[in-house]
């Protein structure tokens, strides 16, 4: 399988506004999610370490057809190449729908080299007003919302935070702006108290972003470059 490489040349896919590419350890059991057109898709987390030394926990999304679960197995190495894909879940406790995000995984492979990349690359339109804001200690952070178009009149809504300069720049578009963004998915545990005073552990999933800049004709077309891995071993 070869692997499109985020670099500022870019990527190519079906939908080349919406790639990522990770790679780490299983770290939970195959669960069934749901089936279309009598094609199976399963959910599992994966652990992609970060140069820091810590971890974040992404959930994937992968069609049966694609995976061998008899070579899958919590503490495999695996690389995942797809796209980060949005959908609503009706939370009853809350009375409210909650946006869900998953790699919806488009190839899988077991890797001999155990790298752990984790690459995002997004072309689409902020749909909320960018929120900006500092810290007590000063750092800048800019949260927005992006929708990325993708087949069937379908959109993916991403969150995304920025950091320093990125966030001033972000912090000032408007709503319906088409930019493109390079960055990492992270998982972040957050803390949210109740109705009753407790506080119950959550965890969010958004694009950390290292780069951002706006998308014009004449950059709108992404060069395609591949990272091709040593003796590449299919699953299927």
């Amino acid at each position: 399988m070869d692997y499109p490489s985020i670099t500022e040349g870019g990527i190519h896919m079906e939908n080349s506004g919406n790639f990522i590419d990770i790679g780490g350890r299983i770290c939970s059991e195959f669960n069934f999610s749901h089936e279309i057109y009598s094609e199976g898709f399963y959910r599992f987390d994966i652990e992609v370490a970060r140069l820091s030394g810590s971890a974040d926990i992404l959930p994937v999304t992968v069609s049966e057809r694609i995976i061998n679960r008899d070579a899958m197995h919590i503490g495999t190495t695996v690389r995942i190449a797809g796209q980060i894909r949005s959908y609503n879940n009706y939370v009853e406790a809350e009375r409210r729908n909650k946006l869900v995000l998953t790699v919806f995984a488009r190839d899988v492979e077991l890797p001999d080299n155990p790298a752990s990349p984790n690459e995002v690359f997004l072309n689409g339109y902020l749909c909320k007003p960018p929120i900006y804001r500092t810290t007590p200690f000063g750092r800048e952070i800019a949260d927005m919302l992006l929708a990325v178009n993708r087949s069937y009149n379908k959109s993916d809504y991403i969150p995304c935070i920025a950091w320093g300069r990125n966030a001033r720049f972000a912090g000032k578009l408007p709503v319906g702006e088409n930019i493109r963004i390079w960055g990492r998915m992270q998982s972040r545990i957050y803390h949210k108290k109740q109705e009753n005073g407790d506080a119950i552990e959550k965890t969010a999933y958004e694009v950390s972003v290292a780069k951002v800049e706006l998308a014009t004709a004449e950059t709108a077309d992404i060069d395609v470059t591949y990272f091709v891995p040593n003796n590449p071993q299919p699953l299927s």
